[in-house]
């Protein structure tokens, strides 16, 4: 409907203005003949000459101040096609002017006219005028704005501010089509009552029921208050149903005003999650950041791009990023510059497996915190290519770690991996010897070396929610490698959180453990992402069993069975016992494996399982 009346409307400002200019002098011309047309029993013929004669003639001057009182009340400058009672309220409040204007006028010229005169004009011309202003806004009220659109029925569950603030939108907004059918609340005071005009129908166990009868096509979660908790029972419950979810980000944008439909997003996976995301102590961060010089490599990939923002926000002396991919390096880059600009930022181009490069840098830059992130982390890649893995991950970490110690560096924080425990691949094999590395390379040096080790990370390059994202917007099939097999999952901002609480904790050989809840089970997450995304799984978007890629093992675990687990004073952060091993030797092994690898031997696997015991085959099931 909006579409249409603005295809006859002019759409220049002044051409506008000068319209309802002329609109405005034809209603004051109407309005005063209505003040003797009423008076005299809406008879035009009994309207006497000494009253018609005053009243014409005072009509150009009282058409003047009328546009002139109009202009300064800024009747021409409001949008009226979101107007409200303030607006109706100036309107009235101009044509009272306007009125008084004209009595004093009248009575200045001594022009006689019957003093309900002026109170029948004064009505007439506030009618017409309201009248005039809001006709586009009554007619997109009236009129169904979705005319030639397919209408969608929402149900908003969450009859608070945040759902009435969102109707409100829904209702007044040029922009959105669809309609609200029904509230949900789980306050019984609530219950059968009715949030401008759209009925409250039940509780949250009534949405299925409800979402049937209403025939619901969306649901619009607006409870940002609500814990992780609460928000994933409620979304288990939608989920019953074959409506498409959004929910509102969380109480923060509540907080700040942010509440609305454009803030609406799809479910996320870690919504289902179940649990608050993971609080640090940021001032306790920026004790040790703060002033400092830090170098993060890896510092365009997922996780250390993140550590670069939260770094970067605690106002380090100088941040150093190295990475080996350009791309990633140069987005990083023009970000932090954007946002930051005081940032003393340094950028360079390296790989970590290059050992003079490394030094030059260490030497060059006397970093005094680094973050070890550089590493290949793609399993079945790294099994089709495991020199790689052991160039890279092992060796680019023992040049990094082994620079960090010659120039003096003050804590060095390992990037490490559920997959380093018990592995059955080669990359969980490679990010174990990296502990390894750190554990032997923090007993003899006076830097703290310390390793952080946390399970997936949501929405990280590469991860499984992206690719079911991707599959589901093809139409399917989502891919899901086997039916039992579960993971642990963090967000981004967790994972970089634990990493910067573990520099905060470091005091030497520690190997931080996130307490990271119940696993998940990836087809429960491919199931869950397929029906909030509004498709019926199977039937709609099937799913598809690849079986197990190479290497791959049904479940991951956080700790070795000889790890046991210390307290930190963040009760989700643990520290796992070191696990002693032959450091002499394991440095003799690292320089055997180094010539192996270079050489790009068929063997390294085994040379691997020799250094690592717990590396092992995984067991194919199909």
């Amino acid at each position: 409907m909006n579409v249409v009346l603005e295809k006859y409307l002019p759409h220049s400002k002044r051409a506008r203005m000068m319209i309802l200019m002329v609109v405005d002098a034809l209603a004051v011309c109407m309005a005063s003949f209505l003040g003797l047309f009423v008076r005299f029993d809406m008879n035009a013929w009994k309207i006497p000459v000494e009253y018609a004669g005053p009243v014409e003639a005072y009509l150009p001057l009282y058409i003047v101040t009328t546009l002139i009182i109009f202009f300064l009340f800024r009747l021409y400058a409001i949008m009226w096609s979101v107007a409200g009672i303030r607006e109706a309220l100036r309107i009235v409040g101009s044509c009272a002017l306007a009125t008084l204007v004209q009595v004093a006028g009248m009575v200045f010229l001594e022009h006689r006219v019957p003093r309900s005169f002026y109170v029948i004009c004064f009505i007439a011309l506030t009618c017409m005028e309201l009248g005039v202003r809001l006709s586009y806004r009554i007619l997109t009220t009236i009129v169904p704005q979705n005319m030639g659109q397919t209408e969608r029925r929402i149900m908003i569950v969450g009859a608070g501010s945040s759902g009435a603030v969102i109707l409100k939108e829904m209702t007044s907004s040029q922009q959105v089509s669809d309609r609200v059918v029904c509230f949900i609340d789980d306050n019984p005071n609530k219950q059968g009552k009715y949030l401008n005009e759209v009925p409250i129908v039940g509780t949250r166990n009534d949405i299925p029921e409800m979402a049937a009868k209403y025939r619901v096509d969306e649901i619009y979660i607006a409870m940002p208050s609500a814990s992780a908790k609460e928000r994933k029972e409620i979304i288990e419950i939608c989920r019953k149903t074959d409506c498409k979810v959004k929910t509102l980000p969380g109480i923060y944008q509540l907080l700040n005003g942010e509440v609305g439909v454009s803030k609406l997003r799809e479910v996320q996976i870690e919504d289902l999650l179940g649990r608050d995301p993971i609080r640090v102590n940021l001032d306790e961060i920026m004790g040790y950041v703060s002033g400092k010089v830090v170098l993060v490599t890896g510092g365009g990939g997922s996780i250390g791009s993140e550590l670069c923002r939260q770094i970067a926000a605690h106002n380090p002396k100088q941040l150093i990023i190295v990475d080996i991919y350009e791309n990633n390096a140069y987005d990083i880059q023009m970000e932090l510059r954007e946002k930051y600009p005081a940032l003393n930022l340094e950028v360079l181009i390296a790989s970590v497996r290059n050992t003079h490069r490394i030094d030059t840098i260490f030497e060059k830059y006397r970093p005094e915190i680094v973050y070890h992130a550089a590493a290949h982390k793609h399993v079945p890649l790294m099994e089709d290519s495991p020199n790689e893995a052991i160039k890279n991950n092992v060796f680019g970490t023992y040049k990094t770690a082994k620079a960090a110690d010659k120039y003096g560096v003050k804590r060095f924080v390992l990037i490490s991996t559920d997959k380093a425990v018990n592995p059955t691949n080669i990359m969980g094999a490679s990010k174990r010897m990296c502990e390894m590395v750190i554990q032997m390379m923090n007993a003899k040096s006076k830097t703290d070396f310390v390793a952080v080790r946390f399970g997936n990370v949501l929405g990280s390059n590469g991860s499984v929610i992206p690719l079911f994202k991707r599959q589901i917007a093809e139409g399917g099939p989502v891919t899901v490698t086997h039916p039992d097999i579960i993971r642990y999952f963090m967000t981004i901002p967790e994972a970089v959180s634990l990493v910067l609480q573990a520099g905060a904790y470091a005091k030497g050989g520690e190997i931080f453990v996130l307490d990271m809840g119940e696993p998940v089970k990836i087809l429960d997450l491919a199931k869950n992402l397929i029906r909030l995304s509004g498709y019926r799984v199977d039937e709609d978007i099937k799913i598809e069993f690849t079986g197990l890629r190479p290497g791959e093992k049904l479940y991951e675990e956080l700790l070795m069975n000889e790890e046991g687990l210390q307290d930190t004073p963040n009760k989700l952060i643990h520290i796992g016992k070191p696990i002693d091993f032959d450091m002499d030797y394991f440095a003799h092994q690292l320089d055997e494996l180094y010539e192996i690898a270079n050489r790009d031997s068929d063997s390294i696997k085994e040379v691997v399982r020799m250094i690592v015991p717990t590396y092992v085959k995984p067991v194919q099931t199909k």
